[in-house]
């Protein structure tokens, strides 16, 4: 095929898959010439249809970007997608502050794909894995004891300092925005990498192998991170070692908890309950120490959180009284009824959703704006829970062993 000038500049790979013969276009998240490459392929006439690096969510984010406007909070607490929204409004601060200080917009190539695809009258495919699929993949690879290790890592991903640093803007050029974003945390681990990029890279593949068999004799066009080119061609290249449906579906499926994974919460629970049982049957004042150093332990740092997001006082009372009774439930957060409260309290308007997009990127903006703040007293309280339940323990069981 002949290519424009432009597109020339950028990394292509042909590839042919059975009938289908297809184009993989490797773009920067952060560049012009890749959104201007984009388009003149789409103008070239040679293609039949669009694949791009997005998931239905982040598909239609770009389609609507006032989404977040219309989020029920109440309904987000209620099914327990507090951290996944959290998550997304990360991407989305990162996004801003990067458009903010190159004039890019993050993404730009992909909304340059779906215009020129809508314009010459192609059909787009969606290939990406669906990002919340993804951040429950990456947290139930992060073992027990890494889980305030990753919430800290989220909120220091929300707090950041507001102008990206220039490696990270480098690194964005032949790199992933998901993965950039979570950095901090997602380079700790390789678990956390394979969840982000590896499984991704393979999960396209599969994406483009499926809408090959189904459209045979196509020409595609392939719009993908530069930093994820070299992984799908290389699973491109390999047989599938299963039907395309079955590996997907393998893809998708949330791992399933250890057997300690899913009994360590009600053992910790037991084991808590039982050092106050210990402690009353040595002693009555000794049994009341260790209820009251609980409760000033994990009420304290759950309230400090509180306090740091800057919560309404009852929240703060209310985190307090909170954290003591669900630490020791495994369903129940301390985060999440200070989530209730604050909504009761403070209720967000209709102007906090419409600037929530801008207020996000600024660190002053997740304390300004009421959906952002509510996000923060979540994870905040959660973190200082969190704490409060390994501090408090090893106090317990130090007390126990002391008047043993």
């Amino acid at each position: 095929m002949n290519r424009p000038d432009t597109a020339l500049d950028e990394p292509l790979r042909e590839i042919t898959l059975g009938s289908c013969h297809l184009t993989l276009l490797g773009t920067a998240h952060v560049s012009r010439a890749s959104e201007a490459a984009v388009r003149q392929l789409i103008a070239s006439g040679q293609f039949d249809a669009v694949a791009v690096e997005l998931c239905p969510s982040r598909h239609a984010a770009l389609r609507d970007p006032d989404a977040l406007a219309r989020m029920d909070l109440l309904q987000v607490v209620r099914e327990g997608k507090m951290g996944l929204v959290a998550a997304n409004l990360a991407l989305t601060a990162y996004q801003q502050r990067l458009a903010d200080q190159l004039g890019v917009e993050p993404g730009a190539e992909l909304r340059a794909a779906l215009e020129a695809a809508d314009g010459a009258g192609l059909p787009v495919v969606l290939i990406d894995r669906e990002v919340g699929v993804t951040l429950r993949r990456l947290t139930a690879a992060v073992r027990w004891w890494q889980r305030p290790g990753l919430i800290a890592g989220l909120v220091a991903s929300l707090l950041t300092r507001e102008e990206v640093a220039e490696e990270d803007i480098e690194r964005l050029k032949t790199g992933d925005l998901l993965h950039n974003t979570f950095a901090d945390f997602a380079d700790q681990a390789e678990p956390l990498y394979r969840a982000l990029i590896g499984e991704r890279d393979q999960y396209m593949a599969l994406k483009l192998h499926a809408h090959a068999q189904a459209h045979p004799g196509q020409r595609i066009l392939a719009v993908v991170g530069a930093g994820h080119l070299d992984g799908i061609v290389r699973h491109l290249e390999t047989p599938p070692s299963a039907p395309p449906d079955a590996a997907l579906a393998a893809l998708v499926a949330t791992p399933p908890r250890s057997r300690l994974g899913q009994f360590l919460p009600w053992l910790i629970m037991i084991l808590i309950i039982g050092g106050f049982v210990v402690g009353f049957i040595q002693g009555p004042e000794l049994g009341w120490q260790l209820v009251l150093d609980w409760t000033l332990t994990t009420g304290g740092l759950a309230a400090i959180g509180a306090l740091i997001a800057l919560a309404h006082p009852v929240t703060i009372l209310g985190s307090f009284l909170a954290a003591p009774i669900t630490t020791l439930h495994p369903l129940i957060g301390a985060g999440m009824v200070a989530v209730a409260l604050e909504l009761w309290l403070r209720k967000p308007c209709v102007a906090d959703f419409a600037t929530l997009r801008e207020d996000v990127a600024q660190v002053s903006g997740w304390w300004r704006n009421r959906v952002a703040h509510t996000f923060l007293v979540f994870m905040l309280v959660n973190l200082g829970a969190s704490m409060g339940t390994y501090v408090g323990g090893f106090r317990l069981f130090g007390q126990l062993t002391g008047h043993g």
